[in-house]
């Protein structure tokens, strides 16, 4: 995939985190070749995450992400340390910056332990080594598996760093493909996706694009209708296709108009899978059957959209809850990068497909849900459950099918 046509979501996030002063900004300018990020003998000059999508070789596509110093101070201060550890939690690769004349403390340490607990790849890059040793300053870099000394002000071993990252990088597991399994060379995938006001003007929304390329890099066929041509369109076809993928809004119209001998899913459904959270998901969409009045549901998005009158987070997933399970449910929304900490308040999350979130941000918050004992589950799942759909939906995956019988 290009630089220009790699979504976010699939280029390997580089965080750089440590203390204030540490030299960050200047070792990711260093890194880049680019002056991305404002440097200042200021501390705290850093009081947003940065972000730059960019190529970084030999990795690829990548995202570079400068955070704040996590050592800073004050009702701002917490504040700032609270958006770097939002970073952490979609961070494919970090880089802890220490500054080589002081050396590691209190502050570092507890990064180090978070980054071990969370199980992200990370390198320690001890900077300003120009200012302690000359000698070590010209040496490859290659102290330790995890450790590199460096300047970024003389641009000391930046090469060095940079394999190190890619080394790093390469060894994470790679996502589960979108079609992979499910559909072969030569296949036909028909995909339902209805054009309303809830649809970006001049363009498919991000899962469908997605899909659509992964259809074709598995050497499949995708012919793309709206749902109201959908009949017309199985009618013309001389084979039956290997696959139908519907949008969720449309899942029990979908299923009037497919046959039974046509598999048929959802882009959530797959989304799901892609990002490594279906099997909890489907039996995060049974607690729909067990939810009492007063209950709070909590409707999270990856994305900051503008929201619709009839947007299908805020609006419609609440009307079709209350109305299939006949409870006065109360509702909780959260959008971006804002998942609460806290999940304690809620019966049950039910999460958007993640297509804008990357796989370290997906996995973290369906490790959150586990760990406050909260089934989670996404819109596609819940909407295929109320509709009595979702055995079918999942029959691909003769596995989690058989988790609803």
């Amino acid at each position: 995939m290009s630089l220009n046509a790699a979504p976010s979501a699939n280029r390997v996030h580089i965080a750089f985190f440590g203390k204030r002063n540490a030299g960050k900004s200047s070792l990711l300018n260093a890194v880049t070749g680019q002056d991305l990020a404002l440097v200042s003998e200021v501390k705290g000059t850093t009081t947003d995450p940065v972000y730059k999508a960019m190529e970084l070789l030999p990795l690829g596509p990548v995202v570079m992400i400068d955070t704040p110093g996590m050592d800073d101070e004050g009702p701002l201060g917490n504040l700032r340390v609270d958006k770097a550890l939002q970073v952490l939690r979609k961070t494919d690769v970090a880089v802890l910056v220490v500054d080589a004349s002081v050396g590691k403390d209190a502050v570092d340490d507890e990064l180090l332990r978070l980054l071990e607990e969370r199980r992200v790849p990370y390198i320690v890059a001890l900077n300003k080594c120009d200012v302690i040793d000359n000698g070590a300053a010209k040496r490859d870099g290659r102290e330790t598996e995890r450790e590199i000394l460096l300047s970024a002000k003389d641009k000391i071993n930046i090469d060095a760093l940079k394999e190190k990252i890619a080394r790093l990088a390469a060894k994470e597991e790679p996502a589960t493909g979108i079609v992979e399994g499910i559909v072969g060379p030569s296949d036909c995938v028909v995909l339902v996706t209805p054009i309303d006001a809830a649809a970006p003007k001049g363009r498919l929304i991000l899962p469908q694009q997605q899909t659509i390329r992964d259809i074709l890099d598995t050497n499949a066929a995708a012919l793309v209708v709206q749902d109201s041509g959908l009949s017309e369109a199985l009618s013309r076809l001389a084979k039956k296709p290997a696959l139908v993928i519907t949008d969720s809004q449309v899942f029990a119209e979908v299923a009037a108009m497919v046959p039974p001998d046509i598999p048929l899913t959802s882009f959530s459904i797959l989304f799901a899978r892609h990002k490594g959270g279906l099997e909890n998901a489907v039996a995060g969409a049974k607690t729909l059957d067990t939810l009492r009045d007063k209950d709070t549901v909590l409707i999270s998005e990856g994305c900051t959209h503008h929201r619709q009158c009839e947007d299908i987070g805020t609006v419609k997933l609440p009307r079709w809850i209350r109305a299939y399970t006949e409870k006065n449910i109360e509702f909780a929304f959260s959008s971006g990068t804002e998942f609460p900490n806290d999940l304690s308040p809620y019966s049950l999350v039910i999460h958007c497909g993640g297509c804008m979130l990357n796989n370290r941000e997906m996995q973290f918050r369906q490790a959150a849900a586990a760990n406050a004992k909260v089934p989670i589950t996404n819109y596609g799942i819940a909407i295929a459950f109320m509709q009595g759909i979702l055995k079918r939906s999942v029959a691909m995956f003769p596995r989690i099918a058989r988790e609803l019988d």
